[in-house]
């Protein structure tokens, strides 16, 4: 049984198909990217150099003396526009 596994893993590397140990440090890199990014985000909101995010024109906020709404349409655009920019160029280069 065991000669059969290892034959196994040797024709999987043979033909070309990733072994698990590739696909696991891909998802590990993945996983180390993804946290140093939300690392950055989380530190430039603490610095104050997104403050201008949520405020932008097209962002509709209705303020009343019982009721506040805020719909932030236009920040949520660009907050699609950028996920959907690092996900193509993850799926394009891992």
């Amino acid at each position: 049984m065991r000669d059969k596994l290892q034959q196994d893993a040797a024709n999987r590397t043979q033909d070309g198909g990733r072994s698990y140990d590739a696909m696991n440090r891909s998802a590990g890199l993945i996983l180390i990217v993804l946290g140093v990014g939300v690392v950055v985000v989380g530190l430039l909101a603490y610095a104050g150099a997104l403050s201008w995010f949520g405020k932008l024109p097209g962002d509709i906020r209705y303020e009343n003396d019982n009721m506040r709404v805020y719909v932030p349409i236009v920040s949520m655009l660009i907050v699609s526009v950028v996920f959907s920019l690092l996900l193509y160029l993850l799926r394009r280069f891992f």
